[in-house]
């Protein structure tokens, strides 16, 4: 069996160019899931049904479930990165 691999990706983000967008409430779309891959520093993944909060750092990824509703928010000076894919990703 082969592994999953990202249909798309984001540009790695700074602390100062993560896009509003991911700072507040937002979800993926059904058959769409998440990886948020912190490439340096750390990041607060706020999930919102059920709450839950996990500070992620390298090498901690964090897989979204299709239309999870969650948001992030920079811990510091960070770089991180979101994988998209149309099957449940490795992580």
């Amino acid at each position: 069996m082969t592994r999953p691999v990202p249909y798309r990706s984001t540009p790695i983000f700074d602390q100062d160019s993560l896009p509003q967008a991911l700072r507040n409430r937002h979800s993926t779309k059904d058959g769409v899931w998440g990886v948020i891959r912190v490439v340096e520093g750390r990041l607060r993944y706020t999930c919102l049904e059920p709450f839950s909060e996990t500070l992620l750092d390298p090498g901690c990824p964090m897989v979204i479930q299709p239309r999870q509703p969650h948001f992030v928010t920079p811990v510091g000076a960070m770089t991180m990165q979101v994988d998209f894919y149309n099957q449940p990703p490795d992580g």
